[in-house]
């Protein structure tokens, strides 16, 4: 039974809460509004609100699941944070390399961090790498060095999607998924900056997942972003990596 209401994923785990803004993405955070609204209601592990936190209660939660599971790591966090201890990451890993059952998809705006970590570790082959492609100033340089870290799969999460990235290079890459930013202070995402990567993982083999247009339609309208959907050219775009 899928847990969560994120698109690409079956369910969430946040060994860690909290987080700190480091690029033009994360200036209207759904985190960060998420956990500020479940610190007033006095959500369990939200104490702090969205000041990082680890959850040593969470941290054995995949090893009680039998079912094959795809988590999404840290959707309240970031796992690779200037605050994270490594002795926890490494217990993060310990978990990740109990449990070859699950998929973990750990997505990051802190590429240099996680480049550093696994510089001399064996990458666990459940393990799915991605980085935020928001814009070319922050996002498009954070490709390269996710292509140079040898992971089964290696993703790129362009979302919020800010301005038309030109054209990229995907080697190496398996995955994109693309989406529109929501929220009350939700930017726009034009249609033709999503149908150029669409084009280019065509053009490249690069599996496409189209996640949703956000607060803005396709129209350029602002409405609740159930109303938008998720269709583009027609069709949802629901692609997967294929793993070996």
């Amino acid at each position: 039974m899928k847990r969560t209401k994120i698109e690409w994923t079956e369910e969430t785990w946040n060994p860690t809460t909290g987080c700190t803004k480091v690029s033009a993405g994360c200036r209207y955070c759904y985190a960060e509004v998420m956990a500020n609204r479940l610190r007033s209601m006095r959500a369990p592990g939200y104490e702090n609100g969205f000041e990082f936190s680890v959850m040593y209660d969470r941290l054995e939660q995949p090893l009680k699941k039998g079912k094959p599971t795809k988590y999404f790591v840290n959707s309240m966090s970031d796992l690779f944070h200037e605050e994270m201890p490594i002795q926890f990451l490494d217990k993060v890993m310990s978990v990740i390399n109990l449990t070859p059952h699950h998929i973990y998809q750990i997505l990051t705006k802190r590429e240099e961090a996680m480049f550093d970590y696994f510089d001399d570790k064996r990458i666990p082959e459940n393990i799915w790498l991605g980085v935020t492609v928001e814009n070319k100033r922050h996002g498009v340089p954070r490709i390269d060095k996710l292509r140079s870290i040898n992971a089964t799969i290696k993703f790129l999460s362009v979302e919020p999607l800010l301005e038309d990235l030109g054209e990229i290079d995907l080697t190496g890459i398996h995955w994109v998924i693309v989406g529109g930013e929501s929220g009350a202070n939700a930017r726009p995402m034009k249609k033709a900056w999503a149908l150029s990567i669409k084009r280019q993982c065509q053009e490249q083999n690069v599996a496409f997942f189209f996640k949703q247009w956000g607060t803005w339609g396709a129209d350029g309208v602002k409405r609740n972003k159930k109303t938008n959907g998720r269709v583009l050219e027609g069709k949802e775009w629901n692609a997967y990596p294929e793993v070996a």
